[in-house]
Parts: structure tokens; C-alpha cells; sequence
């Protein structure tokens, strides 16, 4: 089978699963070939790390209740921090300031409508976007900005949605859309071991036809459809490389980025690189606020947008006699409701705290220390040799952020039950996360689960995730994820391998008396 020929297609009228699998077994399933182990600090191996000295007296300063606590945070790709400076902040802005709802001309109405555009305008800033290019739409979270696309793209037999397998669940939503207009979704792989988009089976997919049998490419008129695709993946951390934005864009397509996992850790031009639509949550950078994400989006798709509904805010007017209403011409269309007008200056503050940090300090210290992590545990192994790990992605810091997915292997080469480790993990104090992260699509890719496995959830009447498990023959729920961010430091590494050594070297696994799983 050639690569051209993994790309998935589900028909525009079907209404089973769109397949998101290879056939054939992932030559990554087998585990990873370790080395001796050896010691060493992160200095020794990356000696750029000592220049990113400011974060450990943040560490000691704004993020001390992770000592204070005993704890280590391993899961930056779930949630960010939040430092004492931003409580502080939030406090001090709420006790001195009046708010009400923005949807008014008083007083206490403009000040919250000053906050709120401050907040449009310094989230521009930071993306280096035109804000006579795009807008910023303020959502719940990114899922919240995926499903306003979702609703409102124009889908139809003409078209075509193509997504990669390593989307979040939140993009892959956007396919119920799709197949309500007769949308035909294609599927592009990831390619074991590193679990990257091949470019050539991605123009492959580009370049299909739709429903309507008409072929996409370059030159071709009309808007071909909608490519949606995480800047960073938050299975592997694979970051897929920004051209693909262009890529999709010279064959016909808008294109819609995740950057939920790539901005904590990096910056995005959007200047230079121009998608149509950014799905951002904003917890995931800097912690705090939650509930607050954005749509950033280009006023040009957005003016070919339509909502399948109105709501308070949305509109400039509306009639009950008769069944008639007008939208509102500017970015206030896409934001049902009042806006979250008390959390959303907390997000004018982060992005402040990060630029007086330095995202350049920040990324050097995850690039070391997701280095040093990955250097040893290839390294892990049992008393006879054998492997203590198998690792699903990238090995180095090649085009990758600081998400790193594994399993812990068992003295008989056997994977540890996911739910295991979060229960014995949790008892040290350790935040990491296990399952499949939202992710199914890449983790079909890294654990090798073919067509013929996934096609007989299509006659499955189980409700239980243990016998769909079972069915498809997984050898647990998912895997083990490890991420770093800019509270991270050495000592954490080091107390998760102390860890993971004394607990799970030379050991048997075993599933009694787990509890069920519950959702992936």
C-alpha cells in the first residue's frame, strides 16, 4: 500500500465513524531499544539550561505552592500555572474597578467594554496580527471556537473537510457538521515512528475530489473546503510544520490551526503566517483564567460565515411578528451572550506576565529539560536488560514541544495498566496523564490498530470502554503523558524517575482490582 493510498475518505452521505486508521500494524508498536543507564544533570547534557535561571526563582517565588505542597507538575499540555502575580493582579483590578454588563452605554458598562477591547487588542499584539486583518472572538474555550466554525463554515457537496488524525476530539467534532451538508471528510495519518504528516500524502488528500466528483488544485475556483490541524500535538508533541498553512491554502482551502498546545511554549506570527481560523484556550498558557478562549479569525472568512442561529449580543435587530432579524456586522456576531466581562482582562495580565518572562527563556528551559527526560528514559530498563519503556513519537527536541507519550513495560515486556499509574503516580504527588488525551486518531496511529481492528466497533452494542478496549485488541486504555512548561524545573525530573525506578522496575503487571474505565 502506498502512502497516497492511507489517506481516509468517509463518504459525504455515511453516518458511521469516519475510519482514522492504517491498515497495517505500526512498526513503532515494538518498544524502544534502551541504552546503559547513566547519570548526569541537565547542565551537563544541555548547558543552556543554566541561562534560563529566572524561571527557578519564579519557581521559588510566584509558583512556591508546588513546593509548599510536595508536588510535581507534569501536565502543562492539560493546564498552565497560574502565578501569585495574576491572583494578586485579578484581586487588585476587581477591588478598584466597577464592571457591568458591556451590552450598555453607562459607566460601569464602558468600563468593561474598555477592559474587553484592551483584551482583543493585546491578544492581536501578541499574534502579531492586523486587526484590520482579523478579530478576536472570545469564547469559552478552543473547543468553544472549533464548534462556532464547525456550525457556521459553508459546507456542502461541493466541498471538503480534511483533518489530521492528530487533531484534538474538539476539531474532530467539526466532521458532524460536515456530514449534516453532505460534506465528505478525509483523514490524513500520522507516519510511525515519529508520527508526522507525510507532506505528499497530505497534497494527496489536498487534491481529491469531492463529493461531487470535482477535483481539488491549485488554480481551481472557489473555496475548496476547510484543512484543519494542530500546530503542536498534544499526544506526541510533534509541532507539524506552519507551511502546511500555505500548503492548503494554494490548493483552495481555509485552513484551521490549533494552537492550544504550541503557544505556551512558542510564539505565532501571524503576519507571516495567516490561517483563517486560530482556536485558542488561554488556562493553557498561563493557568488562570479558565473559561476564556478565542476565535482569532480573519475578517474575510469571516464574512462568509453563516450562524445557524441568533442570541442575545448577536444581533443589531430582530422582529417577533414577523421572522426577521439582522446580524451584527463585526465580531459580536459570534459572541452569543454576555462575555465573561470580569475573567477576560485576567487575559490582557498573562500575556503580559509571559512577555516580561521572555518566551524565548521559557522555551529554552522545556526544550532542556523535555531533552534531558527523553535521554533517560530510553535509558530505563530491568535488571536482565530488557526495556522498561516504549515511547510513541519523536526520541529528541526535533521540531517538537515538551509533550512527551509513553507506557511503562512490565519485566515480561508486557504494557502497565494506565490506570495503575494514575493511581500510584497520584500517590506520590505526581500530576502526569494517562489515557488516550483526546487524541484517538494519532494513538490508532502509534498503537498500530488497523482498519479490520476499529471496523468492528461498527457492530459493537457494548456501552462499556473496557470491552471496546477488549474488541479492538488495545493492551491497556492509552498511554502515559509527561509535559513540561515554565514552572518546570530538574527536581521534577528527577523525583519522576526516582519514581519510576522504584516502582516499576522488575515488577509484573497486574489489573486486579482497578476500577472500570469510565471515557477515554
Amino acid at each position: 500500500m502506498s502512502l497516497a493510498e492511507n489517506v481516509q475518505t468517509t463518504p459525504a452521505s455515511s453516518t458511521s465513524d469516519v475510519t482514522l486508521a492504517k491498515e497495517e500494524k505500526s512498526p513503532y508498536f515494538d518498544s524502544v531499544q534502551v541504552k546503559p543507564n547513566a547519570a548526569g544533570s541537565v547542565t551537563d547534557a544541555y548547558p543552556e539550561y543554566s541561562t534560563t535561571y529566572r524561571l527557578d526563582q519564579l519557581r521559588a517565588t510566584e509558583y512556591s505552592y508546588l513546593d509548599k505542597q510536595d508536588h510535581v507538575y507534569l501536565d502543562y499540555t492539560g493546564s498552565g500555572l497560574a502565578a501569585y502575580a495574576q491572583h494578586r493582579a485579578q484581586e487588585e483590578r476587581l477591588a478598584s474597578t466597577l464592571c457591568g454588563n458591556p451590552h450598555s452605554v453607562n459607566p460601569t458598562s464602558e468600563v468593561a467594554t474598555h477592559l474587553i477591547e484592551q483584551a482583543r487588542a493585546r491578544i492581536l499584539a501578541h499574534l502579531r496580527a492586523s486587526p484590520d486583518e482579523y478579530a478576536v472572538i472570545f469564547t469559552p474555550n478552543a473547543t468553544g471556537a472549533a464548534r462556532l466554525v464547525g456550525e457556521s463554515y459553508p459546507f456542502s457537496r461541493r466541498t471538503r473537510l480534511v483533518l489530521s488524525t492528530d487533531n484534538h476530539n474538539s476539531v474532530n467534532g467539526l466532521r458532524e457538521f460536515a456530514r449534516r451538508r453532505h460534506t465528505r471528510t478525509t483523514y490524513v495519518p500520522m507516519q510511525p515512528p515519529e508520527l508526522r504528516m507525510d507532506p505528499t500524502v497530505l497534497t494527496r488528500a489536498l487534491r481529491r475530489r469531492n463529493a461531487c466528483g470535482m477535483l481539488f488544485g491549485p488554480g481551481k475556483a472557489g473555496r475548496k473546503g476547510l484543512f484543519a490541524f494542530p500546530a503542536q500535538s498534544n499526544f506526541s508533541g510533534v509541532r507539524h510544520p506552519l507551511s502546511y498553512v500555505s500548503l492548503a491554502q494554494k490548493h483552495g482551502f481555509d485552513v484551521l490551526l490549533d494552537a492550544a498546545a504550541y503557544l505556551p511554549t512558542e510564539t505565532l506570527d501571524l503576519s507571516i503566517v495567516k490561517p483563517e481560523f486560530l482556536i485558542i484556550s488561554w488556562y493553557k498558557l498561563f493557568g488562570y483564567p479558565t473559561g476564556v478562549g478565542c476565535l482569532v479569525a480573519k475578517r474575510s472568512a469571516l464574512a462568509r460565515m453563516s450562524r445557524p442561529w441568533f442570541s442575545g449580543g448577536t444581533i443589531k435587530a430582530v422582529a417577533v411578528g414577523v421572522p426577521w432579524h439582522e446580524m451584527a456586522s463585526d465580531e459580536s456576531a459570534f459572541e452569543d451572550g454576555t462575555l465573561n466581562f470580569l475573567s477576560i482582562p485576567d487575559v490582557t495580565f498573562g500575556l503580559d506576565w509571559l512577555a516580561s518572562i521572555g518566551m524565548d527563556v521559557i522555551a529554552t528551559r522545556v526544550r532542556c529539560l523535555t531533552g534531558w527526560f527523553l535521554d533517560r528514559l530510553g535509558r530505563l530498563e530491568h535488571s536482565d536488560g530488557t526495556p522498561m519503556i516504549r515511547i510513541y513519537g519523536p526520541k529528541d527536541t526535533n521540531a517538537r514541544g515538551g509533550t512527551i507519550t509513553f507506557n511503562f513495560l512490565d519485566a515480561a515486556g508486557d504494557v502497565f495498566d494506565e490506570r495503575l499509574i494514575a493511581a500510584e503516580s497520584a500517590a506520590e504527588r505526581i500530576s502526569l496523564r494517562t489515557g488516550c488525551f483526546c487524541n484517538p486518531g494519532v494513538a490508532e496511529n502509534a498503537l498500530g490498530l488497523g482498519v479490520s481492528n476499529l471496523r468492528q466497533l461498527r457492530h459493537s452494542k457494548t456501552a462499556s470502554l473496557d470491552e471496546i478496549i477488549n474488541l479492538i485488541g488495545l493492551p491497556s486504555g492509552g498511554a502515559i503523558r509527561v509535559s513540561f512548561g515554565l514552572a518546570s524545573n530538574a527536581k521534577d525530573v528527577e523525583r519522576f524517575f526516582t519514581y519510576a525506578v522504584k516502582t516499576y522496575r522488575d515488577r509484573l503487571t497486574s489489573t486486579t482490582g482497578l476500577p472500570p474505565r469510565l471515557r477515554c
